[in-house]
């Protein structure tokens, strides 16, 4: 049989597809492959055919029917395809970059994929994965010599590329492990929600400077974390216990937050909060937000104020790890399917334990150890990266009834 490529290039418009193909049919061909897209509403259809004779009367056939819809045809034929058609499809990519920018430049895309040729990576495909509030393309790898060190390698390669292009690249490892996904938790203090509580509660106190600077210390990973708690948390004694519902009022979520939990909860996530602040702020955010778990720190109360102490189980750098897994077993879902999100020193235990640790404008301690390092101020980003596209969203919002706004 003789291998027949017909590429169909122009605006899109029903009934191309159906043109086409009823012009393969009275020629009866034998499908190969196929593949379409759209841009912007121009289409671009590929399809590979093999015919038992007459290939130039096909060819004859297709431009005819084509120039019915006013679509521009190119028709390959035999030895002129090039690569083999017959030879057996390519296996699935081996890995899968989103690159994330606001905005996403040539040259930020020029560099990376130049650094991917260097390393013998092939572009299979790219697909625009967001529009808002980032510009995002999801971008299917197939890497020649697939060792166990190659997405460390990956991400070593375009690390510098992310950071002189001002844009996210997460490399993730392609087929059923990316999307099988079933839990995420996610850290509270500038991740889920904007600023430290603890600071808020400081202000209150008049001691404000000297938390930060603890605080600051502790997620540099130069202080550890129950030590600068403890000592927080003491310079927090005598306020009144009115404080905590008052700050609780005051809390901003990060943009982004609620679309993520409400997209991931569609998706039969079990969304959490694991924090080393404090459940009595924490409870009504996790309530509002509709998420199945929390676990935090205690702070004691006497006589209606605050005492300075925590008590109870301390959820700190370790704890929050032990959470994780606590959490992932109660649901019965394996930690390489549980995603973590975090920012601090605190977290890298946490990161490190789970399937996918995202680490969201986080300290260079937790970005070193994360699988993916996102630098924009919007935690739907974390969606992109787990593969959820703008459209999808948007669309499965629109289902619900719930209004699209943008600024």
């Amino acid at each position: 049989m003789t291998p027949v490529l017909i590429t169909t290039t122009g605006p899109d418009k029903p009934g191309v597809t159906s043109v086409l193909f009823a012009a393969l049919t009275r020629h009866g061909v034998e499908m190969l492959d196929v593949e379409q897209v759209v841009i912007r509403g121009q289409l671009t259809l590929g399809v590979l055919v093999a015919v038992d004779d007459d290939p130039e009367g096909l060819q004859e056939s297709v431009e005819q029917a084509m120039a019915t819809v006013a679509m521009h045809v190119d028709v390959k034929i035999g030895d002129a395809i090039g690569e083999d058609p017959f030879a057996p499809a390519r296996q699935g990519s081996t890995h899968v970059a989103v690159i994330l920018g606001r905005p996403l430049t040539a040259r930020a895309f020029t560099d990376f994929a130049g650094r991917l040729a260097e390393l013998g990576a092939n572009i299979d495909a790219i697909r625009r994965i967001a529009d808002y509030p980032v510009t995002g393309l999801e971008v299917h790898l197939s890497v020649a010599d697939d060792t166990e060190h190659a997405d460390s390698e990956l991400r070593a390669a375009v690390a510098d590329v992310a950071s002189a292009g001002r844009v996210d690249i997460a490399i993730e490892r392609g087929g059923l492990a990316r999307r099988a996904k079933r839990l995420i938790v996610f850290d509270v203090d500038s991740t889920l929600i904007q600023g430290e509580v603890i600071e808020m509660l400081a202000a209150h106190a008049g001691v404000e400077p000297k938390v930060r600077d603890i605080t600051e210390a502790a997620m540099r990973g130069e202080l550890n974390f129950t030590e600068s708690l403890e000592r927080r948390v003491g310079l927090l004694a005598g306020l009144p216990e009115s404080v905590l519902d008052e700050v609780a009022g005051q809390i901003q979520l990060t943009p982004g937050a609620r679309t993520t939990v409400r997209t991931l909860k569609r998706l039969g996530f079990r969304c959490g909060v694991v924090s080393g602040g404090f459940t009595r702020i924490i409870r009504p955010i996790a309530d509002e937000l509709g998420l199945d778990f929390v676990a935090a720190n205690e702070l004691e109360v006497v006589g209606g104020k605050l005492t300075g102490r925590v008590v109870g189980e301390i959820i700190d750098r370790a704890g929050k790890a032990t959470a994780l897994r606590r959490f992932a077993d109660h649901y019965g879902i394996p930690l390489l399917q549980c995603v973590a999100v975090g920012d601090g020193a605190n977290d890298i235990d946490m990161l490190r334990a789970a399937g996918m640790g995202v680490a969201f404008n986080a300290k260079p301690a937790l970005r070193e150890v994360a699988d993916t390092a996102l630098s924009h101020p919007y935690l739907d980003a974390v969606l992109f990266v787990l593969g959820v596209s703008r459209a999808e969203v948007e669309a499965a919002d629109a289902a619900d009834g719930l209004s699209l706004v943008r600024p």
